[in-house]
């Protein structure tokens, strides 16, 4: 999974040695936040000295994380790990989510190309379609 924001927060490393293999970990817990009209928060970490000095993440970059999710229970108790494992810079987003400015109302949203589904089949042209639905050149009984 992917999730794209900005850094807003980086916790203290928390550091240990395993029970059963004896060797040391290390831990980085970060707090990302979406650029979206509801901004959410996730928290996540980065395991291992390693990917924790590779990925070098400070507060207010903007990232694009991919990560795992998983499940563990500990005394009949559930809890979510969200682990990232690649942690990327260059991302391919509008300039005005990527400045984290918010858009101006009533500015049009960024379009996409049509769905590969669509595309992909030969001969199949996307119809020329009117904001309401209709088919261009159709009469309709809207008053405008």
């Amino acid at each position: 999974m992917e999730i794209i924001g900005r850094i807003i927060a980086v916790l203290p490393e928390r550091s240990g040695v395993s029970q059963r293999s004896g060797s040391e970990w290390k831990v980085a817990t970060y707090v990302l936040e979406t650029q979206e009209q509801y901004p959410k928060k996730m928290c996540f970490e980065v395991f291992g000295t390693d990917r924790i000095q590779n990925f070098n993440i400070q507060v207010g970059e903007m990232l694009n994380v991919s990560f795992d999710i998983d499940a563990h229970e500990y005394n009949g108790r559930w809890f979510n790990s969200i682990r990232a494992f690649r942690v990327s810079r260059d991302l391919q987003e509008s300039p005005a989510l990527a400045s984290g400015a918010p858009m101006p109302e009533g500015a049009p949203l960024p379009t996409s190309a049509a769905p590969a589904s669509v595309a992909a089949v030969p001969g199949n042209a996307a119809p020329d379609v009117t904001p309401f639905g209709g088919e261009a050149g159709e009469d309709s009984d809207l008053p405008f």
